[in-house]
């Protein structure tokens, strides 16, 4: 019979470096996190798989910000703001910042090129003396006592590599770092079934006069497809929308799953393998039917199909309070208050995408999201921020988008250089001087202050 493990011998690691604030992962929660942990003087390491900044905006094509914007009492609002801001004026000023569309009538999103954040990031870090290693994947880690991470373990191509730091801060989307440390977590809703993933792709080559608003008449033409039985949908709600340039579209029609129907789990190898080709497939599907059906379309081609499928959920990490769907939907406030959080619970559910909102126009539209959310259980010298930080299953449907992990992001980033300075863990801070922090950041943070004007 053949052994199911192997024993690794062991060996003496290479320490790359040590810093003052490590941060796993460069979505928009790790750019803002140590962005904002350098602009206050702390010693910092961003540390991305990837050779390259944006997490799923860029390696899984997204190419659209959810949750900047807050439908307030009936009025569309900027609520995101602080160092986001300072990214997405780069982003704008690289002219690739599209202007906000509202989705489903109700609140805005806003599409941006991936290549112009890409470079944005970079210049956005470098102008806070950030220092980046890319190509390095996170490993394991090494424990100290009183259950702190002493080292973070990396693979790169010089080979294994340890890193450490004084405080880590995990943004890696999965909760990788929070888990080696022995953080606990959940993965899904009741019967450990996350949110399905999905492949994007855009297309270069629509006539955008032909096209016009197609994204209004697309819904009808699957119905006569389905009808007609020539094409068959991985689920009804798609998006199929013009990028800046109106000869560039994003599309997007597929949901992944398993042959059980269940989703792909994106920590599991071998879903992740079938789910990349099966996206691939569904994406072509995709086109195919765009360019033989839409008005617009006939000419056009895929210009890009991203680096990996789109992960919306995996690992959640469970911290000092879990954010709910009811905090959601009901706008919770919280005294440790640290962020907020506009976009409404978004369910991909077998077949579709279901969007619940909280009532318009009589509510304010956004939930605060409280700092416990980011400090996990057991690990000292730890903050999680991202989608992987922690939520219930519906919770995390909503505040895992752009909007709040740029918060998100920005409150660990900020909040890791406030313990350094007062020599404490993270969990011990003073959560009215972080409040303080963020607010004379530029941050809306919701509690005791007023919602900022315009988009």
């Amino acid at each position: 019979m053949r052994a199911v493990t192997i024993e690794e011998p062991a060996r003496q690691v290479p320490l790359y470096g040590e810093y003052e604030v490590v941060v796993l992962g460069g979505g928009p929660a790790g750019i803002v996190a140590a962005a904002s942990s350098a602009r206050a003087g702390r010693k910092t390491l961003l540390i991305e798989r990837y050779g390259f900044l944006g997490g799923m905006g860029t390696a899984a094509g997204v190419t659209n910000f959810c949750g900047l914007h807050g439908n307030v009492y009936g009025e569309h609002r900027r609520l995101v703001q602080g160092m986001a801001s300072e990214l997405l004026a780069r982003i704008d000023r690289l002219g690739g910042l599209n202007t906000p569309h509202l989705i489903l009538g109700k609140v805005f999103a806003q599409a941006y090129d991936t290549a112009a954040y890409k470079i944005a990031a970079d210049e956005l870090l470098a102008s806070h003396k950030v220092h980046i290693l890319f190509h390095a994947l996170g490993a394991g880690v090494v424990m100290g006592d009183n259950s702190r991470i002493d080292a973070l373990l990396v693979e790169t191509k010089a080979g294994r590599q340890a890193v450490r730091s004084d405080i880590f801060i995990d943004c890696s989307g999965d909760g990788d770092l929070a888990v080696w440390a022995g953080a606990p977590f959940e993965i899904g809703d009741a019967h450990g079934h996350p949110l399905y993933p999905s492949m994007m792709l855009r297309l270069n080559g629509i006539d955008p006069a032909r096209a016009g608003e197609a994204w209004r008449t697309i819904p009808q033409l699957m119905e006569k497809a389905i009808a007609a039985g020539t094409h068959r949908f991985p689920r009804k709600s798609a998006i199929v929308r013009p990028q800046k340039s109106g000869i560039e579209w994003r599309v997007n029609f597929t949901q992944v799953a398993r042959e059980d129907g269940h989703a792909i789990n994106g920590v599991e190898p071998d879903d992740l393998t079938r789910g990349e080709i099966e996206g691939r497939k569904q994406a072509l599907a995709a086109y195919e039917f765009l360019r033989s059906t839409v008005p617009g379309f006939e000419k056009s081609y895929i210009v890009d199909l991203p680096p990996q499928l789109g992960i919306r959920e995996t690992r959640r990490i469970t911290g000092g309070y879990q954010l709910s769907g009811e905090d959601v939907l009901g706008c919770a406030s919280f005294e440790d208050s640290i962020g907020v959080n506009g976009w409404p619970i978004e369910a991909h559910v077998p077949g579709d995408v279901v969007f619940t909102f909280p009532p318009i126009p009589e509510s304010r539209g956004y939930n605060e999201l409280p700092y416990r959310m980011l400090v996990p259980e057991g690990v000292e010298n730890l903050l999680v921020a991202g989608r992987c930080a922690s939520m219930t299953h519906e919770g995390q449907s909503a505040a895992r988008v752009s909007g709040a992990c740029f918060a998100m992001g920005e409150a660990a980033g900020s909040a890791a250089a406030l313990a350094l300075s007062g020599n404490r863990i993270p969990r011990e801070i003073p959560i009215e001087k972080l409040q303080e922090t963020l607010k004379q950041q530029g941050a809306f943070i919701g509690r005791d202050q007023m919602v900022p004007e315009g988009l």
